[in-house]
């Protein structure tokens, strides 16, 4: 007897691997986590066609907006992989935010994406609690987002996400590189990890290493592997904001795909070259056993992981001790890291010999 249907039969929707009750039962279930990232200015209720946002309610009288997307990358296939899902969404909204900010916006409002062949509610709801959570730390509110069930189109368990944000600056207070000068210091706050770069090449060396991912990290006591691996991203927003309203910092740079090489000039003018001196801090020990795992150069290093700087701002002389202080109080570890001089817009980092497993000094460049 064929297996296809005849013509008498009745289709459904979930008969075609869609199911709409599941969606529904997710909707409800995050109505709580929503309503806890609920700011001046933002509605908390979802499930309409869209989420009002008031800029005057939340005190900005000539706002210029600015928006961010972006996702989590290879990094979720760890999180599927080792069922890790419930911080994936903090580092979802730290690689906006933390976008937004460098150009001296305050996150306002964000909103997520959540696509899969078949929707597990509860898979879902730890990852947008996650999301909540990171929306939170940032004092940004969650006012919307889609769930989209596309049976076909993703392996069994296997999912992706997309974050978008929109912030604000009052105008003419906006971050655009154009007060950096020669002269100024480069200071850096410290990353938690990886972030959410470069995990292509982490999980190529997990599977040609053959690592054990849920047994202790070598280079941490009291932690997997995994663990290590998985950290959020740090979310910078609420240390930064006061500091850049108080107009002490002169550009921002985020640390994210192209790392330290190929972030830094981003925000840099034309004539303007930062050096960063790898000298100046201690490498973390995870970034140190990447290194070693892969045996990777000193300058793929500097351009494929943020190596321990997370964020990096360009400060006049005056303002150092004074931020530094600031950030610490905030709870920032802050390090001089560099300079800005003259030359082509780009930057150099620079070690000597030993630094980072180098076996001589060594100089890698990229310019914009």
């Amino acid at each position: 007897m064929s297996s296809k249907k005849s013509s008498q039969d009745s289709y459904t929707y979930a008969g075609a691997g869609v199911d709409i009750d599941a969606g529904n039962a997710l909707v409800k279930a995050i109505g709580p986590l929503v309503k806890a990232t609920a700011r001046p200015g933002a509605t908390s209720e979802i499930g309409g066609f869209g989420g009002f946002f008031d800029p005057k309610a939340a005190g900005y009288q000539d706002p210029l907006l600015v928006a961010a997307n972006d996702g989590v990358g290879t990094k979720l296939k760890l999180a599927i992989d080792f069922d890790q899902h419930d911080k994936v969404g903090i580092d979802l909204v730290a690689m906006c935010v933390n976008d937004l900010i460098v150009q001296g916006a305050e996150p306002l409002f964000f909103l997520d994406y959540f696509a899969t062949g078949k929707l597990e509610t509860g898979i879902a709801e730890r990852v947008v609690a996650g999301i909540a959570e990171g929306c939170k730390i940032a004092g940004c509110a969650l006012i919307g987002g889609e769930t989209a069930e596309m049976p076909g189109m993703y392996s069994a368990g296997d999912y992706d996400l997309a974050g978008f944000c929109v912030g604000a600056v009052e105008r003419g207070e906006q971050l655009t590189g154009d007060r950096v000068a020669p002269g100024q210091i480069l200071l850096g706050l410290a990353s938690s990890g990886v972030h959410s770069n470069g995990y292509s090449l982490v999980r190529r060396l997990a599977a040609d290493k053959s690592w054990k991912l849920d047994e202790p990290a070598p280079f941490e006591s009291g932690r997997t592997l995994i663990e290590a691996l998985i950290e959020p991203t740090r979310i910078y927003v609420k240390s930064l904001l006061p500091a850049i309203r108080g107009g002490k910092i002169a550009a921002l740079a985020h640390i994210t795909g192209g790392g330290l090489l190929e972030n830094i000039p981003r925000v840099l003018p034309e004539g303007a070259h930062a050096t960063v001196d790898a000298d100046s801090w201690k490498q973390p020990g995870l970034m140190a056993f990447l290194q070693e795992q892969g045996n990777i150069e000193p300058a793929e290093m500097a351009r494929t992981f943020n190596c321990g700087i997370g964020m990096v701002l360009a400060v006049d002389p005056q303002h150092v001790a004074e931020l530094t202080v600031q950030l610490e109080h905030a709870g920032e570890t802050v390090l001089q890291i560099g300079v800005i001089g003259e030359g082509a817009r780009g930057c150099s980092v620079t070690g000597s010999t030993e630094t980072w497993a180098a076996g001589t000094a060594w100089k890698a460049e990229h310019f914009a």
